[in-house]
């Protein structure tokens, strides 16, 4: 089920590291989250928008390294995976 959602209004107070949204979504979509218990819907639309970034991160390094050699490309990996055990 994809989520068919937008940013309406986003509140800028911070409450425990939380945003207040208004959301708009299709009749379909409000009916298949009201059925989620109380607090539900939130943590999907942020779980959802989560993977979403995830995924454009993703699909922007395949498109920045499309063109490079991938012998050079693990090499790059097994080094910044390295650094990364060691601090």
């Amino acid at each position: 089920m994809p989520i068919r959602a937008y940013l309406v209004h986003a509140d800028v107070t911070m409450v425990d590291e939380t945003t207040r949204w208004t959301i708009n979504v299709d009749a379909r979509t409000d009916n298949d989250l009201r059925g989620m218990k109380n607090g539900g819907p939130s943590k999907f639309i942020d779980e959802a928008a989560k993977w979403r970034l995830l995924d454009l991160a993703v699909s922007e390094a395949r498109e920045a390294f499309a063109d490079s050699d991938p012998d050079e490309l693990a090499n790059l990996i097994g080094e910044v995976v390295a650094a990364a055990q060691t601090h």
